[in-house]
C-alpha cells in the first residue's frame, strides 16, 4: 500500500496493492464544518497503522481524500463569495481569472480528481462528501435516485434521503452524476451529514460512515472492520426514519435581503404538521405546506435554504 504525503489540499492518497474503486471523499466544502476533514485526516492515521497492527490487512483500490473550501476553512465561514456546493460545474478556459473565490477552489478540486481519475486503474468512481448541520438532532445521507448509489447509501447503515437533488443545483453530487470525468467506469456518489457543526461526535460518526462505505465498496474486508463503527452509526439513528423523500424546499435569498429568520428550537427529523409556523421573513409568517419531517432548518447567516421538508417513503420491493 502507498500513502502519498498530504498537501494543503490533498489530506492523502492511499492506493492498495489490487485494484478496485477509486473513492473520492471530500471534507469541508463549507468553511464553517471541519468535522469532515477531522475525520478524514483520521482515517488517514488509521490506515497508517492498519498493516502494523494487523499484518492481514489489504486495501482495494484507491482513498483520494479532499479538502474542500480552504479559504473559507481557514475563516470558519460557510464560504467567502458563494457557496461552493452550489457551483459546480464544467469549467471554462483556465486561463481566464477566477471571479470569486469559490471559483479557484472549484477549480483545484476538479484538477486533483481529474488526475486521480486519469491515473487510477478503477472499476468504479465514489464520490463521498461529509457535511454537519446548523441544528442538531439526527445523521443522514443524500443521494441521487439512481439505485446504485441508493443501495450503497443504505449500506452504510444511516437513514437515506430520496430526492434531495431535485430542490438544490450545482452540488458534488449533481456534478459527479453527470459524466464530467473521462471513465466509462459506474459513477456512484453519496453525501453524508454527521450532526451538528460543533458536536465532536459528528467526527465519530463521519469517520465511522467513511469506514463502512469503504467496506460496503470491498475496499476494505469486513473482518478488518470494528463493529463499533456499526453500533456508533445504528445508536445514532435509532430513532430517525430509515427512508425518506424530500417534497419541499424553502429558498431563500443568499444575501439576507428577504430577512429569513427561522423559529428558534428546531431540530432535524422533527415531525411538524401542515401550517405550523416555521419562521418568518419581510412578507410575515412562513408556515409548513405540508407535514413530515422538518430538515436542515437555517441557524447560521450564510445559506441558500431556510428549511426541507420530507416524508416516510417506501419502495414496493425490498430496499
Amino acid at each position: 500500500m502507498e500513502n502519498i504525503a498530504e498537501s494543503e489540499r490533498i489530506i492523502g492518497h492511499y492506493r492498495g496493492k489490487e485494484n478496485g474503486p477509486l473513492v473520492v471523499a471530500i471534507g469541508g466544502i463549507h468553511g464553517n464544518e471541519p468535522a469532515g476533514v477531522r475525520a478524514l485526516e483520521r482515517l488517514f492515521e488509521l490506515l497508517e497503522d492498519e498493516p502494523r497492527l494487523n499484518p492481514g490487512f489489504n486495501f482495494k483500490g484507491e482513498l483520494l481524500a479532499l479538502r474542500g473550501n480552504l479559504a473559507a476553512l481557514a475563516a470558519g465561514k460557510r464560504f467567502i463569495d458563494i457557496d461552493l456546493n452550489r457551483i459546480w460545474r464544467q469549467l471554462g478556459d483556465e486561463s481566464q481569472p477566477a471571479t470569486t473565490s469559490e471559483d479557484l477552489e472549484l477549480r483545484e478540486l476538479i484538477a486533483a480528481i481529474e488526475i486521480a481519475v486519469e491515473e487510477a486503474p478503477l472499476s468504479e468512481l465514489v464520490l463521498l462528501d461529509l457535511h454537519t448541520t446548523t441544528a442538531v438532532g439526527g445523521i443522514f445521507a443524500i443521494t441521487g435516485d439512481d439505485a446504485p448509489s441508493l443501495s450503497l447509501a443504505a449500506e452504510m447503515s444511516v437513514p437515506v434521503i430520496k430526492g434531495m437533488l431535485s430542490g438544490l443545483q450545482g452540488t458534488t453530487l449533481h456534478y459527479f452524476r453527470s459524466d464530467h470525468f473521462s471513465t466509462d467506469r459506474s459513477v456512484r456518489a453519496v453525501s453524508f451529514e454527521s450532526g451538528h457543526h460543533d458536536d465532536p461526535a459528528s467526527i465519530d460518526l463521519a469517520l465511522a460512515a467513511t469506514i463502512n462505505l469503504l467496506r460496503a465498496l470491498g475496499c476494505v474486508r469486513e473482518e478488518d472492520v470494528s463493529t463499533y463503527h456499526d453500533e456508533l452509526l445504528r445508536e445514532s439513528a435509532a430513532s430517525l426514519p430509515r427512508l425518506t423523500e424530500l417534497v419541499y424546499v424553502h429558498h431563500i435569498a443568499h444575501d439576507g435581503s428577504d430577512g429569513f429568520r427561522m423559529a428558534p428550537g428546531f431540530r432535524n427529523f422533527q415531525p411538524i404538521a401542515k401550517g405550523e409556523l416555521l419562521g418568518r421573513d419581510k412578507g410575515g409568517n412562513i408556515v409548513a405546506p405540508a407535514a413530515g419531517y422538518l430538515l436542515m432548518p437555517l441557524y447560521q447567516q450564510q445559506g441558500d435554504e431556510g428549511f426541507f421538508i420530507v416524508q416516510d417513503f417506501s419502495f414496493p420491493s425490498a430496499f
